[in-house]
């Protein structure tokens, strides 16, 4: 009898470790799609997607408009919006530069831990910030640190936007220097094209700390990115090329 219930307490408890172990998966793992379509990338090996998050910022996001402009390449921006406020003729400039304007929360929560209402409030209102700024609406978002759970994915739907995650990080957010943002980069391109996939990279224009936040680094690396893939042929698109 002892024994019987120590298996069945073994089984319940791995169980519950499974269990605990996908919801973390579909919370935090960017590709994830456990809690309902997210856009990641597409199938075609030669298109890259280039987004920049937790801009507008001074100190880059000017910076890259003019080594995007050299190379006649579009970007995705997802804007924070107590920024957005601050900033809103620099939002209008990544707009009028071809580039995809999008939603990354007003004050940039973990939002797969607030509330429901917490999440609409932070959807809304940095949608209404860019919409102010922009004059027309915005279709795209993405979580900060890609955390989300079905709740995140529905309020983003109600609000009229497509959540989108990555597939390549440069983890420029860690003091690593341009040469560890280009090897973290070169690691998941390795990794999106052996799965037959296109390359959704996170960057970051900006930082949820303050505004000026020097991202001279992730800039560097973005001029020698858009060198590489041109001498590879690569095409680059915006995120809503995949949806």
């Amino acid at each position: 009898m002892l024994t019987s219930h120590l298996t069945n307490e073994l089984v319940l408890t791995g169980a519950l470790a499974g269990l605990g172990a996908t919801l973390v998966n579909g919370c935090m793992r960017p590709e994830s799609q456990i809690f309902g379509r997210t856009i990641v990338a597409g199938h075609d090996t030669k298109e890259v997607a280039l987004t920049y998050d937790d801009g507008p910022n001074d100190a880059a996001t000017y910076d890259l408009l003019e080594l995007l402009a050299q190379h006649k390449a579009r970007a995705t921006f997802f804007m924070i919006g107590r920024y957005v406020q601050q900033r809103p003729d620099m939002v209008r400039a990544v707009h009028n530069a071809g580039h995809l304007v999008a939603n990354h929360t007003m004050s940039h929560p973990w939002l797969a831990w607030q509330s429901a209402a917490r999440i609409r409030q932070e959807l809304a209102d940095c949608n209404h910030a860019l919409e102010d700024a922009l004059g027309a609406p915005v279709h795209y978002m993405r979580p900060p640190h890609g955390a989300r759970r079905p709740a995140v994915i529905r309020i983003a739907r109600e609000l009229g936007l497509k959540v989108v995650q990555w597939n390549v990080m440069g983890f420029d957010w860690e003091p690593i220097g341009v040469e560890g943002i280009l090897k973290n980069i070169e690691g998941g391109l390795r990794r999106s094209r052996y799965w037959g996939r296109g390359a959704n990279i996170l960057l970051h224009d900006g930082s949820d700390i303050n505004m000026g936040f020097d991202r001279s680094d992730s800039v560097t690396a973005t001029a020698r990115l858009l060198q590489r893939f041109a001498a590879e042929d690569c095409r680059l698109v915006t995120v809503d090329h995949w949806g």
